[in-house]
């Protein structure tokens, strides 16, 4: 399974951005597509997760501000990103789980205030 991201970039605290990631290869192996972030000197840590059938799981730092989404036609999860703050900023790895699991490569979430 391989994970292709785009998004992420730049904007001032209040200010949204949307993740994409695209999952390619073995996709009828994965269940669970999602998101983390590791900030500077933090431990990775989870952001939310979607599965299959569309259960959700959201860190608390980021419920009522994110929204994650799945279409599963495409293979693709997505990440809405709103009310940003400073302390978001990090680099975000998609995440992809079934009988293995598998990251993206990072990227860049910066938020300025």
């Amino acid at each position: 399974v391989q994970l292709q991201a785009s998004g992420g970039g730049s904007v001032q605290a209040g200010g949204s951005l949307r993740l994409s990631c695209a999952a390619s290869g073995n996709i009828l192996s994965i269940n669970t597509l999602g998101w983390f972030r590791q900030a500077p000197g933090n431990q990775r840590e989870l952001v939310a997760v979607i599965t299959r059938d569309g259960n959700i799981n959201y860190a608390d730092s980021v419920k009522g501000r994110f929204t994650i989404s799945r279409d599963n036609a495409k293979s693709t999860v997505y990440l809405q990103m709103n009310s940003l703050k400073p302390e978001d900023t990090a680099v975000y790895y998609c995440h992809a789980a079934g009988a293995e699991m598998y990251w993206g490569q990072g990227t860049q979430v910066t938020v300025s205030s």
